[in-house]
């Protein structure tokens, strides 16, 4: 898994995710090496919950006056996408 992936659907850019993470990993005497300090203390941050994928891909087809709403499950999204395909042709 990379690390936008996991940082980008929170709202955290990648790069100080991956700061994060190698200072994480650092050894533990480096780590007690630095006094601590009020700024070093860890404060706890709610992130925002990803933001929910729609369950189905909506596309409204209009020919004239007359318009169509087609649903699809976003399972099936690679079904969609060869069926639009075929209609635009």
């Amino acid at each position: 898994m990379s690390m936008a992936s996991v940082a980008l659907p929170r709202g955290i850019n990648a790069n100080l995710l991956s700061r994060w993470v190698r200072e994480a990993e650092l050894p533990q005497a480096a780590a007690t090496a630095q006094p601590a300090t009020a700024a070093s203390t860890f404060v706890p941050v709610r992130t925002p919950e990803p933001v929910a994928q729609p369950a189905e891909i909506r596309t409204d087809v209009r020919c004239g006056a007359t318009t169509i709403t087609v649903s699809w499950p976003m399972a099936a999204g690679a079904e969609c996408a060869g069926w639009m395909r075929e209609l635009l042709r």
